[in-house]
């Protein structure tokens, strides 16, 4: 076997032992899929009515904001199985066999980043379900599943980075709370312009809001390039961030 195939083969591995863990779990299935499909149907159908929002359908103003909420709450089950892992001692047993250090991560940053997919899949579908009338042409969609797919990749190993770092289950459980209520702390409910002043700085400088936009102008047909390149810049930096920060960890902890 080559030495690049080993890593792959264990890679793959990896993933079928997290994707076991997550099937078993219905927790995790309802936080990351269900869960946001339940908040979708509060807001368009309970609070929808009462919101302002330019005109639009409120579900065509929502479903983007929806999908990157779909993202952030499956991250909770990667933190605490990453640290599971880690405080029970199943990493140091990896490493004491024949099995690739860089998969062991992989694993779960591709798990997480394939659930967050089909948390994204899943509000899709209900969003047309609910009247969702996007303008977006074949290239706009490849765009929005673009952001989607990077945003999903960055928070996947942002994540394992706090599992990583975390002392227990619990805290890295708490850890990805921030990352929970950035979106309700964004534009992805209301415009920013309704909102107070010091609230409304916070919404348009928080990385979610562009990456948000972003996606709102893939759907409706007409992105812009500012929010495009901003949440680019968020999701690489993210990325790059966590990535670092999860292999320092790893070598010092594992």
């Amino acid at each position: 076997m080559s030495t690049l195939s080993t890593p792959l083969a264990d890679a793959g591995i990896m993933l079928r032992r997290n994707l076991k863990h997550t099937l078993r779990n219905p927790v995790t299935v309802f936080n990351a899929i269900l869960f946001p499909l339940v908040m979708m149907l509060m807001f368009v159908k309970v609070f929808g009515g009462a919101f302002d929002v330019g005109g639009a359908a409120y579900i065509d103003y929502a479903t983007p904001g929806l999908l990157v909420m779909a993202v952030s709450y499956g991250l909770g089950a990667t933190s605490t199985s990453v640290n599971d892992d880690m405080t029970k001692g199943i990493i140091n047993r990896f490493r004491t066999m024949d099995v690739s250090r860089g998969a062991i991560l992989t694993g779960h940053v591709v798990i997480t980043t394939v659930r967050c997919l089909v948390a994204c899949a899943a509000i899709i579908g209900m969003a047309f379900l609910l009247g969702f009338d996007p303008g977006a042409s074949a290239v706009d969609w490849l765009g929005a599943l673009g952001v989607v797919l990077l945003l999903s990749f960055a928070a996947a190993w942002l994540t394992v980075a706090l599992g990583l770092a975390a002392k227990s289950p619990e805290s890295a459980g708490m850890a990805t709370v921030p990352l929970i209520m950035l979106p309700f702390l964004s534009s992805a409910f209301v415009p920013s312009d309704s909102m107070g002043a010091g609230v409304r700085q916070f919404v348009e400088y928080q990385p979610f809001t562009p990456i948000i936009e972003a996606l709102r102008g893939f759907l409706v047909g007409d992105p812009s390039s500012g929010d495009v390149l901003a949440s680019l810049a968020w999701c690489v930096g993210f990325a790059l961030v966590g990535y670092l920060w999860a292999v320092s960890t790893f070598k010092k902890r594992a």
